[in-house]
């Protein structure tokens, strides 16, 4: 059975926060070996939330062209789980069963989608299972 991983947006907001060194580390490495090995899947939702933080609500905003930069080299060479009827369905049920936050539930629903083993956040309780998901928080 290959690994799959699910990287959360918080992946990708540390691994361009200079003021967390050692997450930014952390978070570059796991970026790098999943889409080296292709075992990389991010659903439209991180990439949404992504942007968010780092054009809206960071002190330091991205620029544009860095941000395009980082869309296509970074984004674009990982799987994606498109938005659907289907995955909004799956999360319903997964925030019934489980209680958690509706975005949680989105970003669990989509792992669990595209066939994840691990799903890297530090949103979740770092073990936690759904199904064969496990949560992972690299930061412990």
């Amino acid at each position: 059975m290959s690994v799959r991983v699910f990287l959360d947006t918080n992946i990708f907001v540390y691994a361009n926060d200079r003021n967390e060194p050692k997450k930014q580390s952390i978070a570059l490495d796991l970026i790098r070996n999943a889409m080296i090995d292709g075992i990389g899947v991010i659903s439209y939702q991180v990439v949404q939330e992504f942007f968010n933080v780092v054009l809206v609500k960071a002190p330091r905003k991205m620029p544009y062209e860095e941000a395009a930069l980082f869309l296509d080299r970074v984004f674009r060479r990982l799987s994606a789980v498109p938005s659907s009827l289907t995955l909004i369905s799956e999360a319903m049920l997964t925030r019934e069963r489980s209680q958690l936050s509706w975005y949680d539930s989105l970003i669990v629903s989509a792992a669990q989608q595209s066939g994840c083993n691990i799903l890297y956040t530090e949103d979740l309780q770092d073990g936690q299972k759904f199904g064969a998901l496990t949560i992972q928080n690299p930061f412990r």
